[in-house]
């Protein structure tokens, strides 16, 4: 299972967020720097308000949705990667995840410390990246000097891993990370072989104040708050190129003790339509490069995880592996034609049912019958 780090400076609401994802209690959230030693791990269903239609039409007994994993990580402070803080400790974990999370703090509270004693998203935001990249930097001249042997004999791979090496190093130097690097396909795989912090899929959480919650639209620059949180938005944009989710984690966190409806009931009382945290998991999820397929019947209706790109067979593979051995085609709908009909029958009557072979791309939302023979 594919695993998101929850990471940012101390006190900035990295547990409350973590709780309220998993909607558990397991990480400490007090007020004061590094509560957080050990890493929490939580499993995250995914919200798919899909499941509810498809089991509708289908009459199943019973919904399974897919899940992603959540790790509430140390808080960072400047020098982490130098050892400051718990920085080898929490450089250690962010390299053991798939994705991050970063979370910001985007609200004013006298009463919850700052390490750095004001508010200000995109300075904290700037500490931690550069930590980030001072470390993927030392990796980088650590992996340069173990080569220095085959560069001197001439050996072609040397002087080709050298050269993503270079020009990883000056994307680095130049203040951005090295997910944004321009890179060929084939320099990408050998990249992937250098495990860089900055090169992990990242998504921005920006954590405000309930009062703060419903009043945020984009643009907007009436608070304090939403001020914070446009300059966030902003720099996901231009220096992740990825996105920025708006969240309260304090209110997310107290509806943990609600039903999901009674959860939606509250949050439609504040002017909110739907959850932070359902927004962020699905962000998350998609970031991840992950995509749901569909299987459904009168016992249950299910969805399962994919990557993006992935053809039939071996979608088939995730439910069974003599699915994927023994794979004939599959009978494919997608779920917006399912749902604009009504039932199997009538999307069968109009055409919509189709067979896919082998070649077959699954696509985010397909309701899928495997036939196969072992």
């Amino acid at each position: 299972m594919l695993s998101a780090g929850i990471v940012g400076l101390p006190n900035v609401g990295k547990s409350t967020l973590f709780n309220a994802v998993t909607r558990t209690h397991k990480a400490p959230a007090e007020n004061y720097p590094f509560c957080t030693i050990d890493p929490n791990v939580g499993v995250v269903t995914v919200p798919d308000p899909r499941l509810a239609r498809i089991t509708q039409i289908s009459q199943s007994k019973k919904i399974t949705p897919t899940a992603i994993e959540f790790v509430d990580i140390a808080g960072l402070v400047k020098g982490a990667s130098a050892g400051e803080g718990l920085g080898n400790q929490f450089l250690h974990h962010i390299r053991e995840v798939d994705a991050i999370v970063q979370v910001v703090r985007c609200f004013e509270d006298s009463n919850v410390h700052h390490v750095s004693a004001t508010i200000d998203p995109i300075r904290d935001i700037e500490v931690i990246n550069t930590e980030l990249a001072l470390a993927d930097l030392a990796s980088l001249q650590k992996r340069r000097d173990r080569l220095q042997k085959q560069l001197h004999a001439g050996d072609k791979t040397a002087n080709i891993e050298n050269a993503i090496i270079e020009k990883l190093s000056t994307h680095l130097d130049s203040g951005k990370p090295a997910i944004t690097a321009e890179l060929s396909p084939e320099e990408k795989a050998i990249a992937r072989g250098f495990f860089l912090l900055t090169a992990k899929p990242t998504i921005f959480a920006c954590n405000v104040a309930e009062s703060d919650l419903a009043a945020i639209s984009p643009g907007d620059q009436g608070s304090a708050t939403a001020r914070y949180v446009d300059a966030v938005q902003d720099y996901a944009r231009h220096h992740f190129a990825t996105e920025a989710v708006v969240v309260s984690a304090q209110i997310e966190s107290e509806l943990v003790y609600l039903s999901e409806q009674e959860a939606l009931e509250y949050l439609h009382r504040l002017g909110v339509e739907d959850s932070g945290v359902h927004e962020l998991i699905r962000a998350v999820y998609h970031l991840l490069g992950l995509r749901t397929f569909f299987t459904t019947g009168e016992k249950e209706t299910r969805a399962w995880t994919i990557h993006a790109g992935d053809k039939a067979p071996t979608a088939a593979g995730t439910i069974h592996s003599d699915f994927e051995r023994g794979f004939i085609s599959a009978e494919t709908i997608h779920y917006d034609d399912l749902a604009a009909f009504g039932s199997f029958a009538k999307a069968r009557e109009a055409g919509k049912l189709r067979l896919e072979g082998k070649d077959y791309v699954v696509r985010d939302g397909d309701v899928i019958f495997f036939r196969f023979n072992v």
